[in-house]
């Protein structure tokens, strides 16, 4: 009989996990069908926010239920915290959140209408970019290997403030990796998280490390369901 084999995306998420283990994070999960609050709204998107519309979000009918496939883990961080504060327990949180995300768009070799995403959260006092960059330095570091060169660009996101793309140096070439900041006040207040608190976060695709840490060209092989991809895995 052949012997099976873990799919390429499910072998690198439990190698994600075993290196955020190393430094004290722990793995959440949560629903694939979210509502508008904890997808948008907890995470400080403003109602006018492009993502919202429809040919990024999918939203399910009826419309005025205002559910949808979500379209990022970062609502699992939300609902994480809220958990956790319902039991009593207050910071430090460190948490993980893979899983497969939706979005609304056409798909080619490098985009796809559902992919995988890992996202990150820190929360407790006196929470630095400092923080942030040694974090994601360990993981590239010890996902792609030492050599490697991660380079921090100011950018912007709604839920994180200071906001930064995170690249990564490979073969040459600086490649955009993740999205990275400290986490906004507005999100940790709806959340419910007390004054006095601050964190980071970071999201990164799943995909796009596994393609180009094992040479794979196209993002839909992933999704074929083609067994000469897994076999090779």
């Amino acid at each position: 009989m052949q012997e099976g084999h873990l799919h390429p995306i499910s072998r690198a998420i439990l190698d994600i996990r075993a290196i955020f283990a190393e430094i004290g994070f722990e793995v959440a999960i949560g629903p694939e069908l979210e509502t508008e609050h904890y997808n948008f709204d907890a995470l400080n998107i403003p109602k006018e926010h492009p993502a919202r519309d429809m040919q990024d979000t999918f939203w399910v009918k009826p419309l005025s239920a205002r559910k949808l496939l979500r379209t990022h883990t970062s609502p699992v961080q939300i609902r994480y915290m809220e958990k956790k504060l319902a039991a009593g327990i207050m910071p430090p949180y460190r948490v993980i959140v893979p899983g497969k995300v939706f979005r609304n768009e056409a798909t080619d070799a490098t985009h796809e209408a559902q992919f995988f995403q890992v996202e990150g959260l820190y929360v407790d006092k006196n929470v630095s970019l400092a923080h942030l960059k040694g974090t994601l330095l360990y993981f590239f570091k010890k996902f792609f290997g030492d050599d490697v060169e991660v380079r921090f660009r100011p950018s912007f996101f709604p839920f994180t403030e200071p906001s930064a793309e995170v690249d990564m140096k490979w073969k040459g070439k600086w490649l955009e990796m993740a999205g990275s900041g400290l986490v906004h006040p507005n999100v940790l207040r709806a959340a419910g998280v007390p004054e006095g608190y601050t964190g980071f976060a970071f999201g990164c695709s799943i995909d796009r490390p596994v393609m180009l840490k094992y040479g794979v060209t196209d993002i839909r092989y992933f999704y074929n369901g083609d067994l000469r991809l897994v076999d090779q895995f």
